[in-house]
């Protein structure tokens, strides 16, 4: 799995992933905010928020003792557009399906 699509999707496969990426659609938060969500440890929230960064969906940044994850929303224009791409040829072949049918008597 080399390819930035593929990783996103990979990395949004895991519930854990999907409510940290709705978490820091309000504000970025550091690991320690993230991980009081969950029953998971820190180094867990660590290892999910690396993932998610090496699938270009989060940037983290530090300041001072704090690091802090930040959602990154760039990757979303590529996923939104994989899936509409496939929503819209989906939606035609229904489309014309609909089209014979009405031409039935």
């Amino acid at each position: 799995m080399d390819d930035e699509l593929s990783r996103a999707f990979a990395a949004l496969a895991d519930p854990i992933r999907r409510d940290i990426v709705a978490r820091l659609t309000a504000d970025d938060m550091t690991v320690t905010e993230l991980a009081a969500h969950h029953a998971v440890s820190l180094q867990a929230v660590s290892k999910h928020l690396r993932v998610l960064e090496a699938a270009g969906l989060i940037s983290r940044r530090r300041d001072g003792q704090q690091r802090w994850a930040h959602l990154e929303v760039d990757v979303f224009d590529l996923l939104t557009g994989w899936i509409d791409t496939y929503r819209r040829r989906a939606e035609l072949r229904h489309q014309r399906l609909d089209d014979v049918l009405r031409r039935q008597p």
